[in-house]
């Protein structure tokens, strides 16, 4: 079976939203609004319809981009482009600084994603993390787990209360 090759349309279009709680990266959903809800009128109707790019989980906000060009989607969420995404993360427990450099250490060297519903186990390494304080960091990754960040901090035996995306790639909220 041939694939299916992506073709961009002559106007390309890159729409940045911020996501606001509660909403579902999906088309259709029984119970949540969808992020499709969030464009404009005006891009609503287009011969090239809008798609999102990656996916954000429904208690995560920030930046999250549509754009009908089906090579850029590609290329900002294959894996093999390792595409940074940074996101402000507020946890659980506080940690002290000694804690807080085991955290980044153990985050750029690598660790072990513990399962999660259709997630295996999974070794992830080079996130980069930045304190702001003892319970609110900035950490940056280049993969896209599923849940990775939230899954970064169960491993590390902390909890994501709050998380949001600030940038994806060059694109900044």
């Amino acid at each position: 079976m041939a694939r299916k090759k992506s073709i961009s349309p002559e106007n390309p279009i890159i729409l940045i939203i911020d996501k606001p709680k509660g909403y579902v990266c999906s088309k259709v959903s029984d119970s949540h609004p969808t992020v499709y809800e969030l464009i404009p009128e005006k891009y609503k109707n287009l011969t090239s319809p809008l798609n999102p790019v990656g996916r954000l989980d429904a208690d995560t906000t920030g930046l999250l981009l549509f754009t009908n060009d089906g090579k850029l989607n590609h290329q900002l969420t294959s894996p093999e482009s390792h595409v940074s995404k940074t996101y402000l993360v507020d946890i659980r427990d506080r940690v002290d600084e000694k804690t807080q450099q085991i955290y980044t250490k153990r985050c750029k060297e690598g660790l072990v994603l513990p399962a999660e519903k259709k997630a295996p186990a999974q070794f992830v390494s080079n996130q980069i993390i930045e304190w702001i304080s003892p319970s609110q960091c900035t950490i940056t990754i280049c993969e896209g787990k599923f849940h990775q960040v939230r899954r970064t901090f169960l491993s590390l035996g902390n909890e994501v209360k709050e998380l949001r995306r600030l940038s994806f790639g060059e694109y900044k909220i």
